[in-house]
């Protein structure tokens, strides 16, 4: 098969995981277990960036290092909370893959639908695949009505106000080609709960080809939601402000 391919010129890639973590010790075995499931002839790496978890990540990942080993899962940790988008920066230093992906370790993104944001970057060399919860096939589950709305209004507003071409705007399951995210993520300033909509708002302005995945979002299993009013707050100064300067 190596052979096969190195006859039609095609190049393997590398592929970054990035997980950003703060008290996920219920859910990081699991997702780094289907991850491997699911990535089974792909070279990749996963970057754990746990921000001082007082709940014991840290001790989970060192086992996992153990189990799979630590030139798989690199551990790459801070002292305490420093923000999403920061996390993002602090594990792309590390990275040594020639694509990134971004996903939150609370299993609200399944590791099944990697394949397809890699298929569907080497069908149409796209520089951004994004998971989107609000095209035929995708979908959110276990969200009240209230969350419900709350997100689809947020995509709503920004998709009026800002044109991104982009479908769900709130959305941090991506893949990036790693100079592509390496320059977006250099211009952004959001650390919160905006930085997701401000990364994808970029990219479009400086023209990158983007492309969407359908996925189902799935609330947390373990854990509490780190999204509160004051996340809802930041969301609404930074729609303003990439109105502004955008």
């Amino acid at each position: 098969m190596a052979e096969e391919k190195e006859r039609k010129g095609e190049k393997k890639y590398k592929y970054s995981v990035i997980v950003p973590t703060y008290n996920e010790r219920l859910n990081i075995a699991l997702i780094v277990y289907l991850i491997f499931k699911h990535l089974r002839d792909v070279d990749f790496e996963i970057i754990v960036v746990d921000d001082g978890s007082p709940d014991g990540t840290q001790e989970i990942v060192k086992q996992l290092q153990d189990l799979y080993g630590e030139d798989r899962i690199l551990l790459r940790a801070r002292a305490k909370k420093l923000g999403l988008g920061t996390a993002y920066i602090h594990g792309l230093k590390h990275a040594t893959g020639d694509f990134v992906v971004i996903m939150d370790a609370d299993l609200s993104h399944h590791p099944k639908y990697l394949p397809s944001f890699i298929k569907k970057q080497l069908e149409t060399n796209a520089s951004i695949v994004t998971g989107t919860r609000y095209v035929k096939g995708g979908g959110v589950h276990g969200w009240n009505l209230m969350r419900k709305l709350t997100s689809r209004g947020a995509n709503v507003l920004a998709q009026t106000l800002l044109w991104p071409g982009v479908s769900d705007l709130t959305g941090s399951f991506r893949l990036y080609k790693k100079s592509v995210l390496e320059d977006v993520i250099s211009s952004c300033v959001s650390k919160g709960y905006v930085f997701q909509m401000e990364m994808i708002v970029r990219a479009t302005r400086k023209g990158y080809h983007i492309e969407e995945v359908p996925i189902t979002f799935v609330d947390r299993v373990f854990g509490t939601s780190k999204l509160g009013g004051s996340e809802i707050v930041e969301y609404l100064k930074g729609l303003v402000y990439l109105l502004l300067t955008t």
